[in-house]
């Protein structure tokens, strides 16, 4: 029998995206950016980062852009892609040899329903995941299109994600990252937190950043006023 010389397979990746906020990068941004590299090294370097310019419809000055992708690539992020972009802003970041990059609640809901068999829609309905181990150093597990319960703990340099809530019955040393789909009502609970990262919609804390009195408590972490937020469950 013939072997394939190649096969085509599906990844779930997770990219770290930096929005810019104002149309005209100054003195003032590239120092902001200085700080969040500084404070969350262990989240940013090595991992594939996306420019996001949801805020920023207006921003379509070459130079800037230049500046920008320079200003992040000279710190070393691995800068691929951008999202949210204007024909206009991707045309410039194609020049960078960045890619547009389609985030999944952009995708026109009823367009894909009209498009999707009556099986497959049945299969993706919303369902959840609840893991009995222990999610090992260099393993990932996604709940997709719901919560994901891990009865165990999650060691670091482990990563879990969800569409919905997390909850783990265990020590989270690790990453755990819901609401990747954009759901900013998601939470994450935890009975012992040692985290390396927690996020939520996008917005995180890494281990710098987390106050050190909730370290080995039992927390809740949840989104209020765009802030991510973390407090004692009781």
């Amino acid at each position: 029998m013939r072997t394939e010389p190649l096969q085509v397979r599906g990844r779930f990746l997770t990219a770290i995206a930096i929005r810019i906020d104002v149309e005209t990068p100054d003195t003032h941004f590239f120092a902001a950016l200085e700080d969040k590299i500084k404070t969350a090294a262990n989240l940013l370097i090595g991992a594939p980062i996306l420019l996001d310019f949801e805020k920023v419809p207006g921003f379509t000055s070459r130079e800037l852009l230049h500046d920008v992708v320079r200003a992040i690539r000279s710190r070393g992020l691995l800068l691929f892609g951008v999202q949210n972009a204007t024909p206009e802003q991707q045309a410039l970041a194609a020049e960078l040899g960045l890619i547009q990059v389609m985030i999944g609640r952009d995708a026109p809901v009823q367009q894909v329903r009209a498009a999707t068999p009556r099986r497959s829609r049945l299969v993706a309905q919303p369902g959840n995941k609840i893991i009995h181990r222990h999610v090992r150093s260099g393993q990932m597990v996604v709940a997709e299109r719901g919560d994901l319960t891990v009865v165990g703990s999650v060691a670091s340099g482990a990563e879990v994600l969800a569409y919905g809530n997390i909850h783990i019955y265990g020590t989270l040393r690790g990453r755990a990252m819901a609401g990747v789909e954009g759901d900013a009502s998601a939470r994450i609970f935890c009975s012992k937190l040692e985290a390396e990262l927690l996020a939520i919609s996008g917005l995180f804390k890494t281990s710098e950043t987390i106050q050190p009195d909730l370290r080995g408590c039992n927390v809740q972490a949840f989104l209020e006023d765009e802030t991510l937020r973390i407090e004692r469950f009781l």
